[in-house]
């Protein structure tokens, strides 16, 4: 039983970390249908922003603190600025959009490389988060896990809200549900561009807080997590926010059980035939997206 929910929490965790990646792209991709491979870039702003404040503020919990909203205003300028430099003239043009953000990447990488190094470096995690949680029955929990999946789920929960409820986040809406007539209703759909950039980007940066969390960060950080999160908005249904919150854990778990059972890169083969198989039974993916497009 205690290997059993080991294993269960160990997948949840994944999934909370696949989540906080894929919560940007299910703005950017999903509901702009842009391709940006610069955003594991964003997370990696994001992990260097908690870097750099650790080496002014001697608390590890207040930088901590004080990294989450620093990294969302970072990244999120970031991905405005690329917003507002380039992708503004590639919509309606996905290839175009992944060669040029993929150029962007590299630049990225090689302007972390200049200026903190090539080799990795380490945060230090705040000593509340360092522990485990015991629970009856001998089952423990990572402390450092466990923040990251009450931070997914508060960031699911506050772009959940925030879609539904506030002028901003009906106007998103419209300009994904149709974007001409949203133009034409008085809409600056230009302006709604670029605030779900940065917003998108800005999730991204709190992704790369949590990820310092996990262990050491560098350069190519962003690189090596960020098909896993394109895979979870794909599957999970482009543009639907509850398709993405369902495949990430899911796709979690499933990585989780087949480290237990094999090995890291068997597991990863196992989850990649599972997505295939998905993709071929629903092309869709898990949720549709339904518009007022008149095509």
């Amino acid at each position: 039983m205690a290997v059993l929910f080991g294993q269960l929490f160990t997948g949840i965790s994944i999934g909370a970390v696949l989540l906080l990646i894929a919560l940007g792209l299910a703005l950017t991709f999903g509901q702009m249908n842009v391709i940006n491979m610069a955003h594991g870039e964003f997370i990696m702003a994001g992990a260097y922003t908690t870097y750099v404040l650790q080496q002014s503020i001697s608390g590890a919990g207040w930088s901590l603190v004080v990294a989450l909203p620093v990294a969302f205003v970072v990244a999120g300028t970031m991905g405005a600025l690329l917003e507002m430099l380039l992708i503004r003239r590639l919509y309606a043009r996905p290839l175009d959009t992944l060669l040029v953000t993929w150029g962007v990447s590299l630049m990225l990488q090689q302007l972390a490389r200049d200026v903190f190094g090539s080799p990795n470096v380490q945060t230090r995690a705040p000593e509340l988060l360092t522990g485990n949680v015991a629970l009856p029955g001998g089952l423990t929990i990572a402390n450092n896990r466990l923040f990251i999946l009450a931070l997914a789920l508060a960031a699911v929960a506050a772009l959940t809200l925030a879609l539904r409820l506030t002028p901003l986040g009906r106007r998103i809406r419209a300009v994904v549900q149709n974007r001409d007539l949203a133009a034409v209703s008085g809409i600056a759909t230009s302006r709604v561009d670029r605030t779900t950039f940065f917003v998108g980007s800005g999730l991204a940066g709190l992704a790369g807080v949590a990820l310092t969390l996990l262990g050491p960060i560098g350069p190519t950080m962003g690189t090596n997590l960020i098909i896993d999160a394109f895979l979870v908005v794909v599957v999970g249904g482009i543009g639907q926010l509850k398709g993405s919150v369902i495949v990430a854990f899911a796709l979690g778990v499933l990585q989780a059980t087949g480290e237990y059972l094999t090995t890291l890169s068997v597991a990863k083969v196992i989850v990649f035939v599972a997505i295939v198989a998905f993709l071929q039974w629903r092309p869709q993916g898990l949720f549709t997206l339904r518009t007022r497009s008149l095509a």
